[in-house]
């Protein structure tokens, strides 16, 4: 396929003259070099380019891989575990050499880590979302260095992130950062697969989705790697989606954090095509879970879309699964396809009783009236391309 029409670079110096808080991702094809084990060399080159990258008072938060790879080199075993039960076992082993690792590296600059583990029930329940926020400001605040991974001891199919990548993005949308940096095993992306097509060139910028269906994101380049450059486009997709950038790079070159840092062209640069989002509308469109569905008809999703209107009852054809007050609910068209997210005024059972009338008479078919909404303009966020 073709690749994104050329654009012109944007003068990255500028942008990056801006960003206060950063959130950096590394991997474990980086942080093992492809091994089994840790490369104590390249956690402790990281650790001096993230303590440079803090002068002048920027906050950085480091997502990091590589408790199952540690867990795996201590246990001897020939592969990466495929089970859930073998991956939480090499999890639970591996994870404390991997914080001791980082945090001899970065004694030696007279930064203070903390470890926060994190599992994908953390960020859907809202409360515990604030509660992860309020722990991440508090550590920044006081000039440590969060050092966040996913619980894998704990996480099961129903609970996991996926991958790093993913996570690694909502916890610069759980942070307000303003920049996404990704460092993997691969100069960014590319037109085709750079290992087995000498045409493969690199992609240096993406505006907003112009990565989908038009480059090149294949499976991990490592057997310690687990989520490929798909995952990394995927991070930068759900970044952008609440107006954060995202720089994908290759971390086992030198010095290449810093050198990003100081506006050099390396990697690919995915930027946004939307506003940033506050902080319960990036919840609701990338953390939250729904609990129910509310069908809408067309006239309804073109004023939510188009108008920015809340959601009348007038507008509601029918409901799918209960759901509570307060609940987060999927909206969907005439066509089924999710569209907005938003926290609900009354229960489904209310719903299905309101549907099709008018505000005026939701008190006389309910015997009272919550509100004239069933959800309200700023409690809803629209999906795939933010707020119009």
């Amino acid at each position: 396929m073709a690749a994104p029409s050329p654009a012109p670079l944007p003068d990255r110096t500028a942008l990056l003259r801006g960003v206060r808080r950063l959130v950096v991702k590394v991997g474990s094809g980086v942080l093992s070099r492809g091994s089994f084990t840790l490369d104590v060399g390249t956690i402790r080159a990281l650790a001096a380019q993230i303590t440079a990258s803090r002068s002048g008072g920027r906050q950085v938060a480091l997502v990091s891989s590589g408790a199952i790879v540690a867990g795996v080199g201590r246990l001897d075993l020939k592969e990466r575990p495929r089970s859930i039960p073998l991956k939480q076992a090499a999890a639970a082993i591996g994870q404390g050499a991997l914080i001791w690792t980082y945090e001899e590296a970065f004694a030696a600059h007279g930064v203070k880590v903390a470890q926060v583990l994190l599992t994908g029930e953390d960020l859907r329940d809202r409360s515990r979302y604030l509660n992860a926020r309020n722990t991440l400001f508090t550590l920044l605040t006081l000039g440590v260095l969060p050092i966040i991974n996913e619980n894998d001891t704990v996480a099961v199919e129903e609970i996991k992130f996926g991958d790093n990548d993913r996570l690694s993005a909502l916890v610069a949308s759980l942070v307000d950062a303003d920049l996404l940096v990704i460092l993997t095993d691969t100069d960014g992306l590319f037109t085709a697969d750079p290992r087995r097509s000498p045409k493969a060139r690199l992609i240096p910028l993406v505006r907003g989705n112009e990565a989908e269906g038009a480059s090149w994101a294949g499976a991990p380049a490592t057997a310690t790697g687990v989520g490929g450059m798909a995952s990394k486009v995927e991070a930068a997709r759900l970044a952008g989606a609440s107006g954060i950038p995202t720089l994908i790079a290759n971390g086992t070159a030198p010095d290449t954090l810093s050198r990003l840092l100081a506006g050099e062209a390396l990697g690919t640069l995915f930027l946004p095509d939307v506003e940033r989002l506050a902080g319960r509308k990036r919840w609701l469109a990338l953390a939250s879970r729904p609990k129910g569905i509310i069908r809408v008809d067309e006239g309804a999703k073109r004023a939510l879309v188009e108008r920015g209107k809340s959601l009348l009852p007038s507008g509601v054809q029918g409901t799918l699964k209960p759901f509570g007050v307060g609940d987060v609910v999927s909206l969907v068209g005439p066509d089924r396809a999710e569209f907005a997210r938003g926290l609900v005024n009354y229960t489904a059972e209310e719903v299905e009783r309101i549907k099709g009338v008018k505000s005026s008479d939701i008190e006389r078919t309910l015997g009272y009236r919550h509100s004239d909404e069933v959800i309200h303009r700023d409690n809803l966020v629209i999906l795939n391309g933010g707020e119009r």
